[in-house]
């Protein structure tokens, strides 16, 4: 075995890599959205597993197609053009740093059970901009200490939920879960359609098993399984939570509450369990924030450094750390936690999703085109042409379920950002894809 070879990972780790990346704060807060609708909503779990494996089919393929990519542009470019490639990239980058709210919105839920105040909207909203500075500052000091904080909260804060996912079904009650099958006034079809773009933030991530195709051994035969094997464990950990916890909760306790696993733990085991369960899921979900912080300053000092965004996303400091665009991206974090504050912890979190979804989705049908249309240098053949068929089927299905506004408010992002781009920013790029200033 060779050096290089020694350095790569193996399909089996690289298939727990794309499952993780799917595993976040969805896993702590959608049982509590759902539940508005019942548990109907189990056969939209797995309508959206098959949907992210039809996008994950398209995505490995563009990593076999593109086995350096790092960005959206990188296979976007080559067959629909610079502007599209822009477009996707920026998209999916704004879609990161707005889909960390949600996490800090499922972070603070379990938190506050822990403070010796209420949890009324003030607190909330002050809580997430207190987490979201606090990840900044750990940030600043660079990628290996948010790392290592990442670890130290994924080991903790697991544990626990384990135990509750693996004796739950002790108190599962089949009477439970039958009677809050539907709890709307809409039939079975339409709930489980309007249910499959809140449950597709838990896909979101996806494509990773795509951009990690370089460290991973005989990526041409690995990357679609690690993909495929991904997506499923994540839908099928998704469906068995929402599931057991519809089972043992009556679905309004479900809904209103704003720290469902901790709620389900205290019907469990009793009192004492609620705060052990809540300090574990906010831990998990703060380490998680924290993550994604640095995936959001990483990635748009990447797009800075192709001429996407302004220079300044693209200064890095000494530490590794890209400063300056943290900054911007915290700030920016802080207006969307006071933009999007709701009564509820479930409905400020639903909100949030629903928008990053349908930005992800608009990058997402950037690829389907991609390996639909081809390039020149890569021309689609009935392969690439059956997954970019798919993989716009799934985002077709994904568009038809979002809300009208949530749709518009996408449609309205994107134009600005093209119009922003189209006025000032393209003449910073020159013809030269991927190739860093």
């Amino acid at each position: 075995m060779t050096a290089e070879r020694a350095r790569k990972i193996g399909p089996v780790l690289a298939t727990f890599v794309v499952a993780n990346n799917m595993i976040g704060s969805g896993f702590f807060l959608l049982p509590a959205t759902l539940a508005k609708s019942g548990g109907v909503t189990a056969l939209a779990w797995l309508l959206g597993t098959v949907l992210a494996i039809a996008l994950g089919g398209a995505f490995a393929r563009l990593a076999r197609q593109y086995p350096n990519l790092t960005s959206p542009d990188d296979y976007v470019r080559p067959a629909l053009g610079r502007d599209m490639g822009f477009l996707a990239t920026t998209l999916y980058w704004i879609s990161s740093w707005m889909g960390n709210n949600a996490i800090a919105v499922a972070a603070f839920g379990y938190i506050a059970i822990l403070l010796p105040f209420g949890d009324g909207t003030g607190v909330r909203l002050v809580g997430q901009i207190v987490l979201i500075w606090l990840m900044f500052g750990l940030n600043l000091m660079g990628p290996r200490p948010i790392a290592r904080f990442q670890s130290f909260c994924v080991v903790l804060g697991l544990l626990p939920v384990a135990v509750v996912l693996t004796f739950g079904w002790a108190s599962f009650d089949t009477d439970t879960y039958r009677a809050a099958w539907n709890v709307t006034d809409r039939s079975d079809a339409a709930v489980v359609f309007s249910s499959l773009a809140p449950i597709f933030w838990a896909f979101v991530g996806l494509e990773t098993g795509a951009m990690v195709a370089g460290v991973v051994d005989d990526p041409d035969r690995n990357v679609p399984r690690a993909t495929i094997g991904g997506i499923t464990i994540a839908g099928v950990v998704y469906l068995v939570s929402s599931v057991l916890m519809m089972g043992i909760v009556p679905i309004d306790d479900l809904a209103a509450s704003g720290a469902p696993f901790a709620l389900v733990a205290g019907e469990m085991f009793g009192a004492w369990a609620i705060p052990i369960i809540a300090a574990a899921a906010g831990l998990k979900a703060t380490g998680t924030l924290g993550g994604w912080m640095l995936v959001s300053g990483e990635s748009g000092a990447r797009a800075a450094h192709r001429g996407f965004l302004p220079a300044i996303f693209g200064r890095m400091r000494a530490n590794g750390s890209a400063g300056w665009g943290l900054f911007i991206v915290a700030a920016s974090m802080t207006a969307i936690a006071i933009f999007t504050l709701a009564p509820t912890v479930s409905g400020q979190f639903e909100t949030i999703i629903n928008m990053v979804v349908t930005l992800v989705v608009m990058a997402y049908i950037a690829a389907g085109l991609s390996l639909l249309l081809g390039s020149p240098e890569l021309p689609s053949g009935p392969q690439e042409k059956l997954l970019g068929m798919g993989a716009l089927v799934a985002c077709g299905l994904l568009v038809f379920s979002t809300p009208v506004p949530t749709l518009v408010g996408s449609l309205v992002v994107a134009l600005l950002v093209w119009a922003a781009y189209r006025g000032f920013g393209s003449r910073r790029v020159d013809g030269a894809a991927g190739e860093p200033r």
